[in-house]
């Protein structure tokens, strides 16, 4: 009962309440007139009452997100189609569907008799600003009756996914290393093929055929291994993206920590598109790495994995960089090219980074500049320990150049390849 009564709007109960008043005071007095104005403001919200519940508003709604994926800053639409299931017509129905507060206001509409067979079509749009993944939904309606006086809420249980993946910016085709796609002698092959002793494996990945589990190397590594397939030569990059919470400035989208991820994604997609296999580190406190993205995928799903990967990637309460070994080490290591994009660091911080190059051949570094995300002047200081940092690396062979706030990612990354062709390390 208690239930039934919370669809009373506060009209309503002012009704019921001035109602019961009335009539309880038209039998003290004895007054049959008063007693019928008051059993006449208590039908009218209870009556209303009654006939909401029992109209059974059934609607459908259907909702389609385009595109279900987006960059930040880009709009997508949301449409409903909302129809009514039975034949019953009821009156007034709010919409409203429910967003995350980032994604901005939750949109309502008025559906003004909903007859039977009633369909409609409504859209939206949503202009993330930031990246991520949301939920959109799920669709709640509110029936209300022509007197104000009664108020339904129905909830749907359906939401859909908006993924707001980072900022692309396209790069210009410059050389950086010798590395290229295809066949040639310059290159490090992905495989081995020297004979069963030699054979290249690595982990077991659902849906590999069990005809190629390597027993002997399963026995060693004490988990399941594989025999990798035939394959061409190819060139590989891995990313390391800084995303230690101490290392950047900044809050929101217009921080440094923003504009380091949107740097992995445009370098990422640009050596996707390029031929390279990629493979992303993240500072992340489970510290392990993404798998490679295979260039024996198409070019897009590889960028799709890739830019999703970024889209949810937060910032890490680790300060340490000592455990970025880990991150880097592995059967792969040894071969392919490693960008890195960082944050501020200590010197010593540094040479933990400047051992990372071991066995890469090319390694190269953008040094987020992360002082001119912040409104105080840079301090001697700060410009002293950024220069002892860029040395570090240096002379650990890294290729080393530093982005300021106001620079073009584009211009960024022209001055890296001046670096490695004139100005860098071997």
């Amino acid at each position: 009962m208690n239930r039934s009564l919370s669809g009373l709007t506060r009209r309503g109960w002012v009704f019921v309440t001035l109602g019961g008043g009335i009539a309880i005071g038209a039998v003290l007095v004895g007054q049959r007139d008063l007693l019928r104005a008051g059993i006449l403001l208590l039908a009218l919200p209870l009556g209303s009452l009654l006939v909401a519940l029992r109209s059974r508003v059934r609607l459908n709604a259907q909702r389609t997100i385009e595109p279900a994926r987006v960059p930040a800053g880009t709009v997508a639409t949301v449409r409903l189609e909302i129809s009514n299931r039975v034949r019953v017509t009821s009156g007034v129905v709010l919409v409203e569907d429910t967003l995350p507060y980032s994604l901005g206001q939750r949109p309502r509409f008025v559906l003004d008799h909903v007859w039977s067979r009633f369909r409609r079509e409504v859209t939206y749009n949503i202009r993330p600003g930031m990246r991520g993944r949301f939920n959109v939904g799920p669709l709640t309606i509110r029936v209300t009756d022509p007197f104000g006086l009664v108020e339904l809420r129905r909830a749907f249980s359906e939401v859909g996914t908006l993924i707001v993946t980072p900022t692309v910016h396209p790069l210009p085709p410059v050389r950086l290393s010798g590395e290229w796609s295809g066949s040639g002698e310059s290159r490090p092959r992905a495989i081995t093929t020297a004979g069963d002793d030699d054979v290249t494996v690595r982990s077991y990945r659902n849906g590999d055929d069990m005809r190629r589990v390597h027993w002997r190397a399963t026995a060693h590594h004490g988990e399941m291994m594989v025999r990798r397939e035939e394959q061409p030569w190819q060139s590989r990059a891995s990313i390391l993206l800084d995303t230690r919470y101490g290392g950047h400035a900044g809050d929101g989208p217009d921080s440094s920590f923003e504009w380091s991820v949107s740097a992995a994604a445009s370098i990422g997609v640009h050596l996707v598109e390029r031929g390279y296999v990629v493979r992303l580190l993240q500072d992340e406190d489970d510290s392990l790495p993404t798998d490679w993205y295979h260039s024996t995928r198409e070019p897009v799903d590889s960028r799709v994995h890739l830019l999703d990967t970024l889209a949810v990637t937060t910032a890490s309460r680790t300060d340490s960089v000592a455990h970025w070994s880990d991150l880097v080490a592995g059967a792969d290591a040894a071969t392919g090219m490693l960008v890195a994009v960082l944050g501020r660091m200590r010197p010593e911080e540094a040479k933990v980074v400047a051992r990372l190059r071991q066995g890469s051949a090319t390694a190269l570094a953008i040094m987020v500049d992360v002082a001119s995300w912040t409104s105080m002047s840079t301090l001697d200081s700060e410009q002293v320990r950024q220069a002892e940092v860029t040395q570090i690396l240096r002379r650990g062979g890294w290729n080393v150049v530093t982005a300021q706030r106001t620079e073009p990612l584009t211009a960024v990354w022209e001055r890296l390849a001046m670096e490695r062709t004139f100005g860098g390390a071997a």
